[in-house]
């Protein structure tokens, strides 16, 4: 007995609805799929988990076997810090699909101390850091009422544009004359190979499109001389341990431990904003105590990593899109990548055959990935009552946030602690955004706005003719007076 259209219908229907209901925050895929979601999220942040490692150890002028036990050092506390964080234990971990890193905030006080006072200072600092991070969390979580959509979704939104610096150099991969044409061609084929997964691919391959395409571009790139070095993977060992106060006893300098609290206030400003942003896209909205617990996990992934050799750790915001593109909502798959990085750290050989994935490939990629976290707070965004005045709360956040980005060297004249903070387009666009808000809708302003007619964000049109296209007396795109936005004309009658 066949089936007819409408039962056909309705068995898809169902099958949705059965997919969403499986598809939550603390669901657990099966492992076939748990293990490529998670080796996905891996991939994704991997270039960017190696890279400050490998920016200060060289700075600092260590040895390659040193280099090699940094990054070892990193992937393993990444990993510990993302299962913390995913998992949870009491008062520690926010529960949602979320990743830790290094963060790139530090790279420049961290290479400031170690050049004074020796790497044994960082360390200290960092561990003081960190302290200083679960200690505050319960009071940086009242600031929660500071982040209403129109503040969440255009952080969400600098987010994404920020990082497609990331992006655009791995595609550069360091050279000094632009992008070599053959990077270009493997970064966007990469792409589009991922759109073309999306658009083909049975469900189940949709999922892990991401993962695919950065194979699929590996395998190809194998075809072009020095696209893929893996002369690594043959002297890479099979195990390391990885030893806490490897280099030494850390020591705790007063000003060098001002300077990464500094950065811990930068690091946990990021990380409000990635918490949120995950509790927009899996349906799951962060409160103040869950916060509080996410910022508590951060703190004590970077105590972590002082005591193991590492720097401070914050959320990734690559991985935000990555959440978002696969439509995997469950925390396990980042706890599944957790236990990949822990693996990694201590089987460097791995690492090594990881690594080999080609820059031009991962930025491909990344171009997807921080797209979709932009058009993450694009979404939010749509939550937004548009007046004139949140038109521009975001347009002048979006531009000191991007100042950083498209000129780097903008604020190099200036003291290291305003750089610290203003460098990073996402901090300095997030704190744009808080005090315009705080200025432009404060509680008496909204009150006496609340008649006002409601702009939609993809109107640019300011003043009474933006008001007159939405206006109900308002006829096809006639502009109509000011005066007629309050009241009728004497007679009843349009003007």
């Amino acid at each position: 007995m066949t089936k007819t259209d409408d039962q056909v219908k309705v068995d898809k229907k169902t099958a949705r609805r059965e997919r969403a209901a499986t598809n939550t925050v603390d669901s657990i895929p099966p492992f076939a799929r748990l293990f490529p979601l998670g080796l996905q999220h891996v991939l994704a942040m991997y270039a960017g988990a190696v890279a400050v490692p490998l920016i200060v150890g060289g700075a600092l002028g260590y040895s390659a076997a040193d280099l090699a036990f940094l990054i070892s050092a990193d992937l393993f506390v990444a990993g510990i810090a993302t299962i913390i964080q995913s998992v949870g234990f009491w008062r520690f971990g926010v529960r949602l699909p979320l990743m830790q890193g290094v963060t790139f905030a530090a790279v420049g006080p961290m290479i400031a101390i170690g050049q004074s006072e020796g790497i044994q200072a960082v360390f200290g600092a960092t561990i003081a850091c960190g302290v200083f991070m679960v200690l505050v969390a319960p009071f940086f979580s009242q600031l929660l009422r500071f982040f209403p959509p129109i503040v969440t979704g255009t952080v969400i939104l600098i987010i994404g544009l920020s990082l497609m610096r990331v992006a655009a150099g791995w595609i550069v991969d360091g050279s000094e004359e632009g992008a070599p044409p053959i990077n270009v061609g493997f970064a966007f084929g990469t792409l589009l190979l991922i759109v073309l997964i999306e658009r083909f691919a049975p469900p189940a391959l949709q999922r892990v499109s991401v993962l695919l395409g950065l194979v699929i571009g590996t395998i190809a790139a194998l075809f072009v001389p020095g696209m893929v070095d893996w002369s690594a993977v043959g002297e890479a060992e099979w195990f390391a341990v990885v030893t806490p106060f490897h280099f030494g006893l850390p020591t705790f300098q007063v000003a060098s431990i001002v300077s990464m609290i500094i950065v811990g206030i930068v690091i946990m400003t990021e990380t409000t904003g990635d918490m949120i942003a995950v509790g927009e896209i899996v349906d799951k909205p962060v409160g103040r105590r869950q916060l509080a617990d996410g910022l508590r996990a951060d703190g004590l992934g970077t105590v972590i990593g002082g005591v193991f050799n590492t720097f401070p750790y914050t959320a990734f915001a690559q991985n935000v899109g990555l959440v978002s593109l696969t439509g995997v909502r469950s925390r396990w798959v980042a706890t599944a990548a957790g236990v990949i990085l822990v693996v990694l750290g201590l089987i460097p050989k791995i690492s090594a055959i990881v690594e080999g994935v080609p820059r031009a490939v991962l930025g491909g990629a990344g171009i997807a990935l921080f797209g979709m976290v932009a058009a993450s707070g694009i979404r939010t965004l749509t939550k937004v009552k548009f007046n004139n005045k949140n038109v521009l709360i975001v347009a002048i956040s979006v531009g000191v946030a991007l100042l950083p980005t498209v000129a780097p060297t903008i604020y190099d004249q200036f003291p290291q602690w305003f750089t610290l903070i203003f460098d990073s387009g996402i901090s300095a666009g997030a704190i744009a955004a808080i005090l315009l808000n705080l200025l432009l809708n404060s509680e008496e302003m909204r009150a006496s706005r609340a008649g006002d007619p409601a702009i939609g964000g993809y109107d640019a049109v300011r003043g009474p003719a933006a008001a007159a296209l939405i206006h109900p007396e308002a006829q096809g795109t006639g502009l109509i007076p000011t005066q007629i936005l309050d009241e009728k004309s004497p007679d009843g009658d349009k003007p």
